[in-house]
């Protein structure tokens, strides 16, 4: 099997929330099924902000749903979601 690249967008609760520490929790779910890539914080709206983690994964641990679910479960999230799949070419 080959691998794919998956990006994530979490939305926070409110722009109270600390998203130095969501960021963390995230990666942590997130690395158990793959390779932490790129992280970023992208403003969204009137001070809200998103993260998105892109990571590296082996198509044959699974499905990433799992882990968005799991990205879902912590409190300080609003919404995460799958926002992009592609899948790398071997060379």
């Amino acid at each position: 099997m080959s691998e794919v690249i998956i990006s994530f967008r979490i939305m926070p609760e409110s722009t109270d929330t600390d998203m130095e520490k969501l960021r963390e929790r995230a990666e942590t779910i997130i690395s158990k099924a793959g390779e932490i890539g790129k992280v970023e914080i992208q403003p969204v709206a009137f001070g809200l902000k998103a993260i998105i983690i892109h990571a590296v994964m082996d198509e044959s641990k699974g499905s990433p749903d799992n882990v968005e679910e799991e990205l879902n479960q912590l409190e300080e999230v609003n919404r995460a979601e799958i926002i992009d799949v592609r899948r790398t070419v071997d060379i």
